[in-house]
């Protein structure tokens, strides 16, 4: 018999299934949960140019229930989440999937959904910015809807508060965030049953609300409305705002708890939820015209709360955006350190926060830029209102490069042939579609703002891989071959000096600028030289047996290529310290070993490479980048830095 205690096999599984679920309800469903405090105000106020009838409710909250049903629940919750990368999701697993998919990393398709990659990426910072501020902001505006308490909280007093809580959660970043993060489960799972009890609560005083389940509702809404349907289309959008969230942290919960947690939980809730808002704006319509006034529309979140829960109701909501906002932070510094180990990204600083989760890390210089961009934000906009115009363009972007890396994925990797992977992801893409032109109808009103943050970052992006190619082919052409020199030493051995040289290089075939560097001027050999290459797979975890690649040359040179997943941060002396990397191939004493780096000056020419505005951009990022001692690990005291001069 099996004990309840010490559950086994399939029944171990379903025991940790349910702690899962609750994590991950903290942590994966942190954004999409916080989108009721403003999605439906935002699209019923699109539709309010000649005034709002009982037919633009009904079809808005349609189009809301629908998209819910179709991108999030049939896309990401059912599709995407089986198009893993060994487990993890997100736009650069999918990436990194898609490339190994394709076959050679130097191949023109591969470099396709590299581009495709890169564009994702740069998307989702925008939305990494405009979540923090929309959903906090939102949330402390409720403070408005207390009755007898508008005078107290003025714009002013709402932006200082907003700006408060933004400064307290990214100071407390640096110290982790592993003890709190125990509480984001339960808290989320309070704001949902909250979420569906207010929803409930309105929907039994107008039982009739439920007929908006029919899809012929959002029809009737977009061809009666024309252009106007679009606006409202691309506000609706806002009802799915964090799905991407759902595959990018799939890798530390799992699919079946996101599975389980999206239909027990969160989508129940958040239809009771927008529900009971259109059921209470019917009833709001109702008795507007019966009383001869005119409709406005108002903050139905809040409002359709009961007074005496309201202020807790509020809080609840501050307290829920805030760890919607903690997800969105930790997705960037995840995504940054995946964009790092995929040559996107120079090297930054990467600190764990946790000894127990690889995953939590913290990255200083993506925290204090995440938090400048969004203070700008709020200070600009002012209001929700004004501030979800620019939410929409970010998300759909992402979501249009992830359909077309999944293509790939089907096509290519699950074998699928052309018809049959077309019919499964071109509904998925035409609908993503529709939604970006949708939001790109915004642009005016704030939309450019997450177009101008991703441009900015895929410059970035360009500058860096175009840099690193120039260094790259500069080096390649300066190489030789490693055996040669291997060869020439043989016969001509120079003065020898005792321990362990480690000469780091991109090409083991190579010999490295630092070893040549040494001979030349120092004119020595150390009595045992590895020449060790550091690569990064398109996979986020390498299991220890593909971690080396040994092979002795001869009696001087060992060549050692160091494999890694894109989620893991490389460790050179931990790795290189084993008791032996390969049979008669001993590994390295720390106390014995020096580690070679070669280190070139970069050099600004507007005749050559590329233009001199981006030689300044690229060398500003070589000299911020992280110390590659620190990203490898090495202790700086037994570093020696060699190089020459590189005009880029």
């Amino acid at each position: 018999m099996t004990s309840p205690l010490r559950p086994e096999g399939a029944d171990r599984l379903r025991w940790a299934t349910l702690p899962l679920t609750v994590a991950a309800i903290g942590v994966v469903f942190g954004d999409i949960g916080t989108s009721p405090l403003y999605a439906f105000r935002e699209a019923l106020a699109q539709s309010a140019a000649d005034g709002i009838e009982a037919d633009e409710i009904l079809g808005v909250l349609s189009l809301a229930l629908w998209a819910l049903i179709l991108v999030v629940g049939c896309k990401y919750v059912l599709f995407l989440t089986r198009a893993d990368n060994q487990g993890e999701g997100g736009v650069l697993a999918l990436t990194a999937l898609a490339r190994r998919a394709l076959g050679a990393a130097t191949g023109r398709r591969s470099r396709v959904a590299l581009v495709l990659g890169a564009t994702g990426a740069s998307l989702f910072y925008g939305d990494a910015m405009i979540t923090p501020a929309l959903s906090v902001l939102s949330a402390v505006e409720g403070f408005k809807t207390i009755p007898g308490a508008g005078g107290y909280f003025p714009d002013d007093v709402i932006i200082g508060l907003t700006v408060a809580i933004l400064l307290g959660l990214f100071v407390i970043q640096a110290r982790g965030t592993e003890r709190v993060a125990k509480l984001f489960g339960p808290v989320c799972i309070l704001w949902f049953v909250a979420l569906a009890a207010m929803g409930l609560l309105h929907i039994f005083d107008e039982p009739a609300i439920l007929r908006v389940v029919s899809p012929h509702y959002c029809v009737l809404f977009l061809v009666n409305h024309g252009v106007t349907g679009l606006f409202v289309l691309g506000a609706v959008f806002l009802t799915v705002t964090g799905a991407e969230a759902l595959t990018a942290d799939m890798g530390h919960f799992g699919r079946a708890p996101i599975q389980l947690g999206w239909f027990a939980l969160v989508f129940p809730a958040l239809t009771c939820n927008y529900l009971g808002q259109g059921a209470f704006a019917l009833s709001a319509l109702e008795a507007a015209q019966a009383r001869g006034q005119t409709f406005a529309n108002q903050d139905w979140f809040f409002l359709m709360t009961p007074e005496i829960l309201r202020l807790p109701m509020i809080l609840l909501a501050a307290a829920a955006t805030v760890i919607a906002s903690q997800a969105v932070i930790t997705g960037a510094y995840s995504l940054t350190q995946q964009a790092i180990q995929l040559g996107l990204f120079p090297r930054l600083r990467i600190r764990q926060t946790s000894a127990e989760h690889s995953g939590q890390i913290y990255l200083p210089s993506i925290n204090w830029l995440l938090l400048v961009g969004i203070l700008v934000l709020v200070f600009a906009f002012r209001t929700s209102s004004a501030m979800a115009a620019a939410y929409g363009i970010a998300v759909t972007g992402t979501m249009v490069v992830t359909s077309c890396l999944a293509y790939i994925v089907v096509r290519h990797h699950w074998g699928w042939g052309r018809p049959a992977a077309l019919a499964l992801i071109a509904p998925f893409l035409a609908l993503d579609c529709v939604f970006f032109g949708a939001n790109i109808l915004r642009v005016i009103e704030g939309g450019w703002v997450p177009l101008a943050i991703a441009a900015v970052i895929a410059l970035m992006i360009n500058t860096w891989m175009r840099g690193r190619q120039i260094v790259g082919a500069f080096e390649a052409r300066q190489a030789i071959p490693l055996a040669d020199l291997a060869a020439a030493l043989a016969k001509r051995p120079p003065e020898r000096v005792e321990g362990t040289a480690v000469f780091l290089t991109a090409n083991p075939a190579n010999t490295p600028g630092a070893l040549l560097h040494n001979l030349k001027h120092n004119k020595v050999l150390h009595e045992r030289n590895l020449i060790v290459s550091v690569r990064t797979l398109d996979r986020p975890v390498v299991a220890p047996e593909m971690r080396y690649k040994v092979q002795r040359l001869d009696d001087n040179f060992t060549s050692v290529v160091l494999n890694y997943g894109f989620m893991e941060s490389p460790d050179v002396p931990h790795d290189l310290g084993r008791d032996a990397l390969a049979p008669g191939v001993p590994g390295v004493a720390a106390a014995r070993t020096s580690y070679f780096i070669g280190r070139n000056t970069l050099k600004a020419s507007a005749e050559e490479g590329m233009p001199l505005w981006q030689d300044r951009i690229f060398m500003f990022l070589q000299r911020n980048a992280s110390d590659p001692t620190d990203f490898l690990r090495i202790p700086p005291a037994k570093v020696l830095e060699l190089g020459e001069q590189v005009t880029v």
